[in-house]
């Protein structure tokens, strides 16, 4: 009995912890997740009745537009997004660009040729479940990977989506602190519209100021306020309706959907454009996943968030179903004086917590898209040492700030950036949908006309939503489509240009007979040291090693071709992480190594990072020799096998490593660096603390009796490389277009990419390789 309740009590130990995890997660997600959907009360009802709705002002109206908030909240942030969106999460991952390698990794859909088989064998590629590329609709999956132009289309769809996220990132931070500071004019009424407006740049550049700090930080500061927030705009709510109105409940009866647009026609639909700012958010909560767990961000919307905005949405109707004349400043209105400035404060630090919440999305989504290649090198900052998907991008945090202080001294009222908001919410909601057809098809497996369903019923509710908003493009709607256009434009560009490089390389790599004929010194030099040879190729010799040795008739003894790429999957595991391969026969000293990262893995200033390859290639090497048929003649058709070396466990290596810090071992072992290079090397050390910390280790091979005289001569040369030194081979490559190339063409390379290129963080940077062992080759690619 007594063992019986000690698992008993240790089986409750860990739900336990599950449940403190979920309600600590949930906790935080109201401050990122849910503080643009929680501020939308600030703005929603004045931008609908901004326009000829104004003519309507009645209780009739009131009650038809309320019923067509609770019904738009209930379906799309609801529906669509709590119960269908966030179960297709990408092994916790959202957002457009989640979804698209969610997408690619089911049917041949990516427009880069650099997968392998070898991917698909990753523990997180397929979801549970489901097998590969088979289930429903098999005729729209051939269909799609033979036409390229589809998946081009499919690709700019995506990119319009995220494009619209980033553009969310600036008109969100805008409309929120501008609504909330706004309510200073209600009680101080001799307070200019101008000092509003300054008040509200001095917020948010604040707001952005903050970032830097991580999100989980902030998630800590501002989900109380949020909390706070949401009940008390739901106890105002409440009051509002016993005070004013107790039958305003019928208005959530659809019967006064029909009534207002009988009554409306035109002016009611234009007016929808107001209407939808109540599910603006709601992709957040997709887009946010990276930082939390959909079971959380459910969690917090079903039991705090829908019951609190819909009792708030429903008391200000029933305010203003009484008080029509207050329509302008009507939230601020309905508000008891007696908790005027306590809910003002809160209203505005929300409408900061609020801006949060898209400017997470917004750094979630650049990373997605710089790691499946369709975004300049930016730094992305990690902010969070438990907590993995948690970054902050110095870059876009200060665009968006420049640009949303612009719109807000620019635009100067919410009607017009509700205007644009309107259009930015409703293209991402209409690219989510859209996905989540193809979601259900390829994914889950599904008939076609579950998705085709899906299409319909949410496409079409959005659909009537953006045509609405797109009727206020000469009214602020212009600013999102310009922003997209500017960063769709960056994006695509960039995804092209890489796209044309690596097909350049794919044409112009080195034949491996070519290779062979070298012989076994490849007609150079072969000097102490290994050389790291960066490639973009998965397999085949790059033409940057030609020509080189062309040029400088000298290479390393232990040649490895180093290929550092992304696949479609949120994270790879490290036991995953690197294949190792062999380039030639044994005597050649070549080898590959493909070093693989998921969209939101951490790429590190890794010190151990030399270490691990070395050890990996000596794995490598020892499971080579186990294999018997590895003990035949070189055969040029086995070229491009590759396989997975386990890194975290270091039992079956067959090197020794040890640390060491003293110089005298380091001078007896034989390196091609001259006395002057290796000083210049140790003062670099010494300036550099990152590099001054690095662990120094020796690697050794054991006497053993069962291991073969040639596996040890070849783990000999290996460490000795490695002890003479490490040198980091890279292209340093110009792109130009052909002269024959169309005018399009040669200004997407010769004027876009180039000059995103160069105005961009360098591959070396991004790649943390030590400056004093880097060599650059330059390169020009006519694509």
């Amino acid at each position: 009995m007594d063992a019986e309740a000690g698992v008993a009590g240790a089986d409750q130990l860990p739900r336990r912890q599950y449940y403190m995890n979920l309600l600590l997660l949930a906790y935080q997600s109201f401050g990122v997740v849910y503080g643009d959907l929680s501020t939308s009360p600030l703005y929603v009802y004045k931008s609908t009745f901004s326009g000829k709705l104004s003519q309507y002002q009645d209780q009739e109206t009131v009650f038809g537009v309320l019923s067509l908030i609770f019904w738009t909240f209930t379906l799309i942030p609801l529906l669509k997004y709590v119960t269908i969106v966030l179960s297709a999460d990408d092994n916790g991952e959202g957002g457009p660009f989640a979804l698209y390698s969610l997408l690619c990794r089911h049917a041949k859909l990516s427009l880069l040729p650099n997968q392998q088989a070898a991917d698909e064998e990753l523990s997180s590629y397929y979801r549970n479940g489901f097998a590969p590329r088979n289930g429903s609709s098999p005729w729209l999956r051939r269909f799609l990977e033979k036409h390229k132009k589809m998946r081009t289309v499919l690709l700019l769809i995506v990119l319009c989506g995220a494009s619209m996220v980033i553009g969310d990132g600036v008109l969100t931070p805008a409309i929120s602190v501008l609504s909330s500071m706004s309510g200073l004019q209600v009680r101080a009424t001799g307070l200019e519209h101008s000092s509003v407006v300054l008040l509200s740049c001095i917020v948010l550049v604040g707001l952005f100021a903050l970032q830097h700090r991580g999100t989980q930080k902030v998630a800590f500061m501002f989900a109380p306020i949020v909390i706070i927030w949401l009940l008390s705009i739901g106890g105002i709510g409440l009051y509002n309706i016993l005070h004013w109105n107790p039958n305003i409940y019928q208005a959530l009866s659809p019967y006064y959907m029909v009534k207002f647009f009988r009554k409306t026609g035109k002016d009611g639909w234009i007016a929808l454009g107001g209407i939808l700012l109540s599910m603006t958010g709601s992709e957040a909560m997709f887009a946010d996943l990276g930082h939390f767990k959909s079971t959380s961000v459910r969690v917090a919307f079903i039991t705090v968030i829908y019951p609190c905005l819909i009792l708030q949405y429903m008391g200000h109707a029933a305010f203003l179903s009484k008080n029509t004349f207050h329509m302008p400043t009507s939230f601020y209105d309905t508000i008891p004086e007696p908790v005027f400035w306590p809910v003002f404060v809160v209203a505005t630090l929300a409408a900061v917590v609020g801006s949060q919440a898209v400017i997470s999305a917004t750094f979630s989504i650049v990373k997605q898209c710089h790691a499946l290649g369709c975004f300049p090198r930016v730094k992305v900052v990690h902010t969070s040492r438990w907590i993995y998907g948690q970054i902050y991008i110095p870059e876009i945090n200060w665009i968006l700030m420049v640009l949303c202080v612009a719109v807000t001294i620019a635009f100067r009222d919410t009607t017009l950036i509700g205007n644009a908001y309107g259009i930015a919410c409703m293209t991402v909601m209409l690219v989510t949908t859209f996905l989540m057809a193809l979601i259900i098809i390829f994914v889950w497996q599904r008939n076609i006309i579950f998705a085709l369903v899906f299409l319909v019923f949410f496409g079409s509710i959005e659909a009537v939503y953006l045509s609405s908003s797109l009727m206020k493009v000469p009214q602020g709607g212009w600013v999102p489509l310009v922003l997209a256009f500017i960063f769709m434009s960056v994006m695509y560009i960039w995804h092209y240009g890489l796209r044309r490089k690596y097909q350049f390389d794919l044409q112009n790599k080195v034949s491996m007979r070519s290779i062979l004929s070298l012989g076994p010194s490849l007609g150079i030099v072969r000097v102490p040291g290994i050389g790291l040879i960066y490639t973009e190729l998965v397999t085949g010799v790059p033409s940057i090693f030609s020509h080189f040795v062309t040029n400088l008739p000298a290479f390393h003894e232990v040649l490895v071709f180093l290929c550092v790429k992304s696949v479609p999957v949120p994270y790879v595991s490290p036991d995953e992480r690197y294949l190792v391969g062999r380039i030639g026969p044994k005597e050649y000293r070549m080898y590959r190594c493909i070093v693989r990262y998921g969209y939101k893995d951490v790429q590190r200033d890794d010190d151990n990072f030399e270490n691990m390859l070395v050890m990996s290639i000596a794995k490598f090497i020892m499971m080579e020799a186990e294999d018997a048929s590895s003990s035949a003649s070189y055969d040029i058709a086995n070229e491009g096998r590759m396989a997975v070396i386990t890194t975290t466990d270091a039992s079956g290596s067959p090197l020794a490593m040890r640390d060491f810090n003293g110089l005298a071992d380091s001078m007896t072992t034989r390196s091609s660096k001259s006395e002057s290079l290796r000083s210049l090397q140790s003062s670099y050390e010494q300036e550099s603390p990152s590099v001054s910390r690095r662990r120094r280790v020796r690697f050794e091979v054991p006497e053993e009796d069962d291991m073969g005289q040639q596996v040890k001569e070849e783990l000999m040369a290996l460490v000795e490389a490695k002890h003479a030194g490490v040198a980091y081979i890279m292209g340093h490559s110009y792109i130009k277009a052909r002269r024959s190339s169309s005018f399009l063409k040669k200004f997407a390379i010769d004027v876009g990419y180039s000059f995103l290129r160069k105005n961009c963080r360098g591959p070396s940077v991004t790649l943390h390789i030590p400056h004093i062992s880097l060599i650059e080759v330059g390169m020009i690619y006519y694509v």
